[in-house]
């Protein structure tokens, strides 16, 4: 989007909205994150202005401006930080590992928060990923059950295969059912189908044609109209709100706490069952759909943001914001 300025106004008006001044964060430090928000949630696009305002209307500004507070070394800010998140977090990693083995990642994220690094005399702080999209809270979470699947991955990798005759490639015993998991995977499952019911066309074509018909970001893109790397950017910022409107499914129509929303996906990321997006997509209807989509992007397809027409290997994109 380029070097992106917002109004004056419209940053007064967010500023004195999230109560930036309560922790000495001033309008030109606010407008600085509001301009890289946008330029993030935007990216490869150009919004107009209402688009814009809308977005920024939606973000968990308080949240943004606390976030701005502490990257910056704000004394009160970190105090209420630690004060009302902490909690939060230590709950969500008991809630991921009973046995405590992801207190520590708690802690050390609590470094990675505060930026141990520096560069050009400046903190590296975290939070500088933090661009108000979701609440402070499910953000914090969101990183800690990423590292927490990093580290198992990690070991993974690292532990060698016992032979077959060996004594540790006997199986382990069986784990003892978690009694709410049937009711987290059929939660997980309605509040998925209620999300990708919500989607535009648009996205959802992309989702059916990339995870039930396997299509490769290149065939995506020509079907549609777009870059590859523009299908690439959309698929991922559908998958981000996907992950939002699944959190405020299981927040407002489940009824469920931070710390049971953690659990729920902790839970299914362990073992998802019967829950298939491929199933949820319809595969046998979006194998049509796609068909005869494809037909009608292809006859009069939209204007194309690249001139290039590569084939390229299939990618697949994982993460949050």
């Amino acid at each position: 989007m380029g070097a992106l300025r917002l109004e004056p106004t419209i940053i007064q008006r967010l500023h004195e909205k999230a109560a930036a001044g309560r922790w000495g964060v001033s309008v030109e430090r606010f407008a600085s994150a509001l301009e890289a928000s946008v330029a993030r949630a935007f990216s490869g696009l150009t919004p107009d202005r209402r688009q814009i305002e809308r977005y920024l209307d939606s973000l968990h500004l308080g949240d943004l401006a606390l976030a701005c507070a502490c990257a910056d070394g704000h004394e009160g800010a970190w105090e209420h930080f630690v004060r009302e998140h902490r909690p939060v977090l230590y709950r969500a990693a008991d809630a991921i590992d009973p046995g405590g083995g992801a207190r520590d990642l708690a802690d050390s994220l609590y470094g990675e928060l505060f930026g141990l690094k520096e560069r050009d005399g400046a903190r590296l702080s975290l939070f500088r990923y933090f661009h108000g999209r979701s609440s402070l809270g499910t953000w914090l979470r969101a990183m800690l059950s990423q590292r927490y699947v990093d580290r198992l991955r990690q070991a993974r990798r690292l532990d060698a295969l016992p032979a077959d005759e060996a004594p540790a490639a006997v199986p382990a015993p069986m784990k003892t059912i978690d009694p709410d998991r049937r009711r987290f995977v059929a939660a997980i499952h309605h509040a998925i189908a209620a999300a990708l019911a919500q989607l535009v066309p648009r996205d959802r074509f992309r989702l059916a044609c990339y995870y039930a018909q396997s299509l490769t970001l290149a065939e995506i893109g020509r079907a549609l109209g777009e870059h590859e790397a523009t299908a690439s950017r959309h698929l991922a910022r559908t998958r981000r709100s996907i992950r939002e409107a699944v959190e405020r499914h299981l927040k407002h129509e489940e009824r469920m706490t931070d710390a049971e929303i953690a659990e729920c996906f902790s839970s299914v990321m362990d073992d998802a069952g019967p829950l298939d997006l491929v199933e949820l997509l319809g595969s046998e209807s979006a194998r049509k759909n796609s068909e005869r989509d494809r037909s009608s992007y292809v006859a009069d397809p939209p204007p194309r943001e690249g001139t290039a027409d590569r084939r390229g290997p299939r990618r697949r994109e994982h993460g949050a914001e």
